[in-house]
Formats: C-alpha cells, sequence, structure tokens
C-alpha cells in the first residue's frame, strides 16, 4: 500500500474519506463536501445509525457536486478521547471498507478538531500507519485469485493542514510496520519452506539494512555444550541453527545491550510425544517469538534506534524422527543444569535455557525479554486478548505492560514463586521439563526458564501462544507479527539515547 500525506484538496477521482466527531459532528472538510453535494452527507447521517463512534463507517456512493467515486464517513469518537491507537484504528478501517471496492486510491482528509489530545500531524500518521497496517496480505502461494477476490486499493493519501509534519511523524512508524510484516510473512510461511536455515538466510539478509548476523551450527553448538535446544532437533532432517543479530545504534555506548530471545520452532509435531492432527497445521507458527525478534531487529534498523540490541532466535524442528529424544532422557544444558525430558512436546523451554545461557555469558545483558509461543495453559488463562508476562522486576513488567498497552499489544502480569518452582523437581536430574502436576502450565513453563537467568538480571518472559495468530475464518493475514511494536516501544521509551 502507497501511503502519502498531502495537503487538503478534494480529488478528481478515486473515494474521498472523512473522519466523523461522535455525536455525527463534522469538521470543516466535511461540512465543505457536505455543501457540495447539496447536503447529502448530513441527510445520509441522520437516516443512518451512524453516529460517529470509534470504528462505525458511513458510504455514501456516486455524490452529487462532487466528482468522487464515493465519500466515505469513519466515526473517530470524542476529539478529547484521540489517542494513537483510536487513528490507526481510523486507518485500518478505511482500508477494511474500500480494499475490494474498485476504488484504487482514496484520499482522506483529517480536520483539526478544536479539542483534539492530539496534534493534527500526529492524528495524520497515525492514520497512515493503520492503513498501512491493514493492508497487509499473504497471497505468495495463491495461483487462482478471481480479480474481485484481489483488492483494488493500492493509495492512501493523508490529507491535513501539516502534511510535512504528518510524513516526518509517520516515516518510524513505516520502520517498524516493514518489521511487522517481516514477522507476519515468517509466521504465514509454510514449514516446508521456512526450517531453520532458510531462516537463517533470511536473517543474514538484513545485514544490507545494517545488522550484523551470526549464525552458530550443530557442530558450534555442540561444542558450547547446548545439549537441550540439540536434543529437540535430533528426529529432524534438518540442522538447528542459533541465529544471533545485532544492532549497534549507539557504537559509542559503553553500556551492555539490552538482548531479546526468541523461541524458533520451525515446526512442533511434538515429537516422540505426538501431538494430535486437529490443528497440528498451526504449529508451522511455533516460531512466532523468533518471528517477533526478527522484525524488530530489523525495525530497530530501519528506523536507525540509537541503543544497543542483541537478538537470539533458537530455530528447530521437532520432529519424530530415528534419532529423536525420547520422553525420559536426560540431556546436559548449557548452563551444566541437567534435565530431565518427561515430555518431548515442551521443547520450547529447552530451546530457550540454552538461547538464554549463551546470551549471558557472551553478552552479559543489562535486561532480557524473551518471547515464545510456550503454552496452551496461557490460552487458558487469557485467551487470545493478552499474552501472559512473567517477570522478576517489576520496573521491567512496569515498562513492558505499558508499552504493550501504547500499542495495542496487551501483556498481562503472571505470578511466579517457590510453590510453582518446585514442581520441577526430577528424581534423577537438576530437573524434569514438565511439571509434575497439570494445572498453572504456563507458570511452570515461566518457572523452568527462569532457573537459567543467572543472578539478578532483569529479566521477562512473554508467552504470546494465545496471540501470534489468528484463528477462525480466513483472513489477510494468519499471522499476527505481535511483539514488533511491544518490543520497539518498550525500548525506545526506556533505553534509547
Amino acid at each position: 500500500m502507497n501511503i502519502v500525506f498531502a495537503n487538503i484538496a478534494l480529488p478528481r477521482s478515486g473515494a474521498v474519506a472523512v473522519l466523523v466527531a461522535e455525536g455525527g459532528a463534522l469538521g470543516k472538510v466535511g461540512k465543505d463536501i457536505d455543501k457540495k453535494t447539496g447536503g447529502m452527507l448530513a441527510r445520509a447521517i441522520r437516516a443512518d445509525r451512524f453516529e460517529g463512534k470509534v470504528g462505525q463507517t458511513l458510504d455514501i456512493l456516486a455524490p452529487n457536486g462532487i466528482t468522487a467515486a464515493r465519500v466515505l464517513l469513519i466515526g473517530i469518537g470524542k476529539p478529547q478521547d484521540i489517542k494513537p491507537l483510536v487513528a490507526e484504528k481510523a486507518g485500518s478501517v478505511l482500508v477494511d471498507a474500500l480494499a475490494k471496492k474498485g476504488d484504487k486510491s482514496v484520499a482522506v482528509a483529517i480536520d483539526e478538531f478544536s479539542d483534539a489530545a492530539m496534534q493534527v500531524a500526529d492524528i495524520a500518521a497515525h492514520v497512515g500507519a493503520g492503513a498501512r497496517l491493514a493492508s497487509y496480505r499473504f497471497d505468495k502461494y495463491r495461483t487462482t485469485l478471481g480479480e474481485r477476490d484481489k483488492p483494488s486499493l493500492t493509495k492512501v493519501t493523508v490529507m491535513c493542514a501539516k502534511a510535512p509534519a504528518a510524513k516526518t511523524a509517520y516515516l518510524p512508524l513505516d520502520r517498524v510496520i516493514d518489521g511487522v510484516f517481516d514477522a507476519r510473512d515468517l509466521m504465514n510461511e509454510p514449514a516446508n519452506s521456512l526450517n531453520p536455515a532458510e531462516f537463517a538466510a533470511r536473517a543474514k539478509a538484513l545485514v544490507k539494512r545494517g545488522l550484523k548476523v551470526e549464525v552458530l551450527n550443530e557442530k558450534q553448538m555442540e561444542k558450547l555444550g547446548m545439549g537441550a535446544l540439540l536434543g529437540v532437533g535430533r528426529g529432524s532432517a534438518c540442522e538447528s541453527q542459533l541465529i544471533v543479530m545485532h544492532w549497534k545504534g549507539d557504537p559509542k555506548s559503553k553500556e551492555a545491550p539490552i538482548a531479546v530471545v526468541g523461541k524458533g520452532v520451525c515446526f512442533d509435531s511434538g515429537g516422540i510425544s505426538l501431538k494430535p492432527g486437529a490443528g497440528m497445521g498451526d504449529m508451522k507458527g511455533d516460531m512466532g517469538g523468533a518471528a517477533a525478534v526478527f522484525g524488530l531487529m530489523a525495525a530497530l534498523a530501519g528506523r536507525r534506534a540509537k541503543v544497543n540490541v542483541v537478538g537470539v532466535l533458537g530455530c528447530v524442528e521437532n520432529m519424530p524422527g530415528p534419532d529423536a529424544q525420547r520422553p525420559g532422557d536426560i540431556v546436559t544444558s548449557m548452563s551444566g543444569k541437567t534435565i530431565e525430558v518427561l515430555n518431548t512436546d515442551a521443547e520450547g523451554r529447552l530451546v530457550l535455557a540454552d538461547a538464554l545461557t549463551y546470551v549471558q555469558q557472551k553478552f552479559a545483558p543489562r535486561a532480557i525479554v524473551d518471547l515464545a509461543t510456550l503454552t496452551g495453559a496461557i490460552m487458558v488463562a487469557l485467551g487470545d486478548a493478552n499474552a501472559g508476562l512473567f517477570c522478576n522486576q517489576d520496573a521491567l513488567a512496569a515498562q513492558l505492560t505499558g508499552a504493550g498497552a501504547a500499542v495495542g499489544e496487551s501483556v498481562w502480569r503472571m505470578p511466579l514463586g517457590e510453590s510453582y518452582d518446585k514442581k520441577l523437581k526430577s528424581k534423577f536430574a537438576d530437573m524434569q521439563n514438565i511439571a509434575s502436576s497439570p494445572h498453572g502450565g504456563a507458570i511452570t513453563a515461566a518457572q523452568f526458564i527462569q532457573r537459567f537467568i543467572e543472578g539478578d538480571t532483569p529479566w521477562a518472559h512473554i508467552d504470546i501462544a494465545g496471540v501470534a495468530w489468528l484463528s477462525g475464518e480466513p483472513k489477510p493475514s494468519w499471522g499476527t507479527g505481535f511483539g514488533v511494536r511491544l518490543l520497539d516501544r518498550f525500548i525506545a521509551d526506556n533505553y534509547e539515547n
């Protein structure tokens, strides 16, 4: 989608969209169009149940007095309540409403509301961001799409009185959206196209954006003692990879980097503890944490963030091959701690264990955040509205919660504690990879991961199993890219110079 910014001037063709405040109050541009059309907008509002509430739309076709094919009214709510997410909602409903209507372009006018909570340039920038986010599609493997099934809309012109300022405000948002789209692309790829080696190849391609990328193969990981991660991939014909991505946007800084770690199980069959067949196809998305870290690093590079961040992606495939690890096996992690593997489908925590030890021993980061589609239990607890947040420091938890609320990627803090941790006690090893009780599975999984955090390093684990992909009817994107905007905002607010 091409998003451009311009001064307010009614186009001669295509569609026109106008933001309308709650109560149906038209702004200056809306009143001007209403006058040109002989009061058609006001009559349509009176005739409909359109009230200008956030997300409401009213489509007026072939209006008299102007050459535009249609006028789309979009509710923006109360001006004093307009926030970035409200503006982005307006942009997204704009694209959703017009994507397949036949219009190739739309010009959306951003009025200056006297009591608006945001400057008009910032509202315009976020309307543009919402439009671009909503335009994403993954049609790479579709060969029989009919013309009516393809989106016709290719250009959104955001018009306001301060177009240059709006464009300036939009550019960093656009770079972050690039990272979101990178993450969605990875999530949507089938596992036969995106194995660990291909994941590594795509990471290496980001070197051209200014990132430094290293890839450790199985022999290198074996020398480091990564028995936990390597054990997961033993049943697959695809070699496991540890991908290390560096963004050094503040090269003069002497502070340790921020570390972000992602679970990258490119396909999870469950291994010997085989999953049920129903829904197993969704397990191509079990690398959602790694996809989010990939997208974050691309976003930081794209907007030239003044911060040093290292991203580590543990990429494996969990398959029931002839050399697959068995329930009851004991593996030795890079930390030296031994793990009794009672269920091979509790594999993500094994991957994270070695990835976390590696990043701590190699980089001694000042804070660590890991993301993983880790447990079905978090979906039982929180559904698909929030990711589960586990954290060993209140300040860090508050920072992540605030960042998530600001960008619409909500997290909900969950408990940690000794009563949960003791459920991981093993008869034969330092710990077992599943709890002795079936209850509180997301918490005991987080407790397992916390055992590999050294000293008092600030650490947060975000379980994104319920939010990484969309269930139900087919949508333009199955993968959400959850985590990219959350982590970008978290880093921007708390660590950038």
